[in-house]
């Protein structure tokens, strides 16, 4: 069975991105069409039963930004679950808060390039 992209997630991926966040639309302006170093991402990418806000699959990186519903005790654990069981797959996870895209957009795309091998 694959793990990338299954059907049954395929309108909830697409709902997701005819309504990017407004910090996920200002980060994809600058990962779209392999603008960061030739990196092709794609955006709301689903990896088994997790949809990933952007996703590098040469780099087997994902990219996750995090608002106000991630400030919690179980979010935060929830995220960390996620994130082991994507490491698991030999998927890097960096996450931002989305404020960070909006006040240091430089200091995002720095360490998205970075985490590239």
């Amino acid at each position: 069975m694959a793990i990338q992209n299954r059907r049954y997630l395929k309108e909830n991926r697409r709902e997701l991105r005819s309504n990017l966040t407004p910090a996920e639309a200002e980060l994809w302006k600058y990962l779209k069409s392999g603008s960061l170093k030739g990196r092709k991402f794609r955006r709301q990418h689903s990896v088994k039963n997790y949809i990933l806000d952007f996703y590098c699959l040469s780099e087997q990186l994902a990219v996750e930004l995090d608002g106000q519903v991630h400030n919690s005790i179980v979010a935060e654990y929830a995220d960390q679950e996620r994130d082991q069981h994507l490491k698991k797959l030999n998927i890097r996870v960096i996450r931002f808060e989305n404020r960070d895209v909006f006040e240091n957009l430089q200091a995002v795309l720095q360490e998205v390039t970075r985490n590239f091998r």
